[in-house]
Parts: C-alpha cells; sequence; structure tokens
C-alpha cells in the first residue's frame, strides 16, 4: 500500500518527488485503515474479526475434513476457535523463507481462496487471517499436524516468535487465539448474543457441521447441530404461533457440473405472516440481496405462474400473478457457495456474480416445478394461498 504527499504539493510539479510516497507493510496499511477490510471499528468490525476465523474453519469443513469448531471467550479478553481440520500447513517452501502457517496470517492472497487453495472460500477471499492478526494486541497459533504439535506468537501483525515444534501428537486441526487490539476498536467487548445468532446461523447454513460456543465471563456454553440444514433454518423462522399451508418445507440442493457453483434452497408458505426470506454466498449473510436473490424469486414467480396456468387456476386472459403475491406468507432461505464470488463493496452484503443468478434459476425453476408436480395437494393449498392474496 502507498500513500502520497500533499496533492497541492504535486501540483507545483518539482514538489512532488520519490521522498513523498511511504509505501507501508502489510499490517501496518490494515492498521491504518481498517474499515476498509472489516467494515467499522465499532461491534460490527469486532465481531467481525471473530466470523472471519471461524469461517476460515467452515473451509476445512466445506473440504470434506473438519465437523466441529470450538469458539470460546475467555476471561482476559481472548477468542479462541478451534477446529478438527487438517491443520494449517506448516512447511517451508524456500529455505529461510515462511512458513505457510506465517504466510497465511501475514500475507493477503486477494485470490479466489486462501494460500491453502480451498474451492471454497468464506473469509475475506484470503485476507481474513491476515487481518485478524494486524487488527490483535496478540494473536496465537497452535497446529496439530504431521505428528507434532507447532505454535507461533504475533503480535500487532508481527511474528514475535518462529514457528516452533513440540511434543509429538496423533491429533489434528488449528487453534486461532487473538485479543482484539484496544487501540483499533471503539469497544472490545464482544456480545454473547450476537456470536451465538451468527454461529447457530453457520450451522443451518452447514450441515452436519457441530458449532459450539463456551463463554467464559461467565460461563455460559452453547451447541449448534443441524442435520437437517435449511429445513430446519426455516423452521426456525417460521412465524409463532404457526399457521402452515404446508409442511415440511420445500428443501433442495445442486451444484453445477464444474463444481464452482452450489444451491440450498428451503421455503414454505404460512397463512398469515408476511413471511421473510434470507440469502447468503459463502457463507455471508448478503443483507442488499444480489444476482442470486435476483435469480430465485424471479425462478419463483415464474414457476408458479406456469403451473397455476397448467393446472387452470388462470385462464389465458388472467394477468400473471405478481411476485409480490407469491412472496407473501414465504419464509426462505437460499445459499449459495462460489468457487469465484463477486461482492459489491467491502461489507460483502450484495453478491454480484452473473452466472450465480442464472444457475439459481435453473435450480429453482426445475426443483421446484417438479415438487409441486409430485405434491399436488400441497401445491393446490400454496396457489390458494397466492391468489387470494393476489385478489
Amino acid at each position: 500500500m502507498a500513500e502520497t504527499g500533499n496533492p497541492s504539493q504535486s501540483a507545483n510539479g518539482h514538489e512532488y518527488t520519490a521522498s513523498h510516497i511511504q509505501v507501508l507493510e502489510t499490517h501496518e496499511a490494515i492498521r491504518r485503515r481498517p474499515g476498509m477490510y472489516i467494515g467499522s471499528t465499532g461491534e460490527r468490525g469486532l465481531h467481525q474479526m471473530v466470523y472471519e476465523v471461524v469461517l476460515y474453519a467452515v473451509d476445512e469443513h466445506l473440504a470434506g475434513h473438519a465437523d466441529a469448531i470450538d469458539v470460546t471467550l475467555t476471561s482476559d479478553g481472548c477468542v479462541r476457535v478451534t477446529d478438527n481440520g487438517r491443520g494449517v500447513p506448516v512447511e517451508v517452501k524456500e529455505p529461510g523463507g515462511k512458513s505457510a502457517v506465517e504466510r497465511e496470517l501475514t500475507e493477503p492472497s486477494f485470490g479466489s481462496g486462501p494460500h491453502t487453495g480451498y474451492r471454497v472460500s468464506g473469509g475475506l477471499n484470503g485476507v481474513g487471517l491476515c487481518v485478524v492478526n494486524a487488527l490483535s494486541n496478540r494473536l496465537t497459533a497452535e497446529v496439530h499436524r504431521d505428528g507434532h504439535r507447532w505454535t507461533q506468537a504475533y503480535e500487532k501483525g508481527i511474528p514475535v516468535t518462529l514457528l516452533t515444534r513440540n511434543e509429538e501428537t496423533d491429533q489434528h486441526g488449528t487453534t486461532i487465539a487473538f485479543w482484539p487490539d484496544a487501540d483499533i476498536f471503539e469497544t472490545t467487548h464482544l456480545s454473547f448474543a450476537a456470536l451465538s445468532e451468527r454461529l447457530q446461523e453457520l450451522a443451518f447454513l452447514n450441515g452436519g457441521l457441530t458449532i459450539s460456543l463456551t463463554d467464559e465471563r461467565p460461563e455460559r456454553p452453547v451447541r449448534y447441530h443441524h442435520t437437517d440444514g435449511l429445513r430446519a433454518y426455516v423452521d426456525r423462522l417460521k412465524p409463532y404461533p404457526p399457521s402452515l399451508v404446508h409442511s415440511p418445507a420445500i428443501a433442495f440442493e445442486s451444484e453445477n457440473q464444474d463444481e464452482t457453483i452450489s444451491v440450498q434452497a428451503a421455503m414454505q408458505w404460512n397463512t398469515w405472516s408476511q413471511g421473510e426470506f434470507r440469502s447468503f454466498a459463502n457463507g455471508t449473510r448478503t443483507h442488499e440481496g444480489g444476482m442470486h436473490e435476483q435469480g430465485f424469486r424471479t425462478a419463483l414467480t415464474d414457476v408458479v405462474n406456469h403451473y397455476a396456468r397448467r393446472q387452470g387456476h388462470l385462464s389465458a386472459n388472467d394477468e400473471d400473478i405478481t411476485a409480490t403475491a407469491v412472496q407473501e406468507g414465504l419464509t426462505a432461505v437460499i445459499s449459495v457457495k462460489l468457487a469465484h464470488p463477486v461482492f459489491e463493496g467491502a461489507t460483502r452484503t450484495k453478491l454480484g456474480n452473473l452466472d450465480a443468478g442464472a444457475y439459481v434459476h435453473e435450480v429453482v425453476s426445475q426443483h421446484l416445478t417438479d415438487w409441486l408436480h409430485r405434491h399436488p395437494h400441497e401445491a393446490t393449498a400454496i396457489l390458494r394461498r397466492i391468489l387470494n392474496t393476489a385478489i
């Protein structure tokens, strides 16, 4: 990262020289402009630090190598995240070079995934751990891999110890413990409620993954594990008292032939509430939507109208049912995972991948159409609910 001197001086010509250019080390650049990387230095940015480390562990789960993540908030302000994956690689490629652990914690890759080469990555496109390290007063990495326990310590993004090989072990996995820097953040107090909500969300999005959260300030452990995935998520989001048009929720998933995009979706109509819709991309909530949402909503409206006309609920002269009527009373969750996500803005709240929108439209059209034909009684009840809204 480079910064320049006063622009007015450069306008005078000879006063602007190479001496005005300041080259910052990666950790210095991150510490100087933290909002560019985690959105803010308030509570939102503080919690994003935790999510970045957790999402790195989720990547191990998505790669098929981890099924448990433990998050602990300690009494001295530390956040400790442990997974039972393979462990971050520890080898050094060149003589005298950095270990793979140190590269993960100090070098941003800005690629489609971290240095360890995940096909799908949920963090900040390869810079997550690097950012967390730079914005922490202290950070320790403990890796169980290659028959030993390995450790290394950092301060404000700078290694203060070498990667050390310790005793032999047959365990595997990674533990990242960090203390957010009070000189960077407006507060270093983490909300148990906010973390609990987000971690449960990740458990819904990644069926079969167990995520535990323990707060030692005082102690209050919770554990999340949902084998039913998004269908369980929809069940949690449904209004109370429930008044369902059909049960269970419609759920399906699919992955494209190139294995670059996968889609999971679940939806359920109820009779009285307005409903709720949530979308995610690589585990991150896309509050502003994006192409995957657009593909879902368009396909949903198209399928309902096509089915209604084929079943005689709409005549040739009737206008199409509106998207608003179709979505009234619908609780739905859609989650896409992409090898090459394109997010709009540093806070990653809107997905811009055109191919994601097209694939979601294709998947929803195929699977929802098939479900409606295989469940005619439930389909009729859904259409009746929608048509009553449209009147």
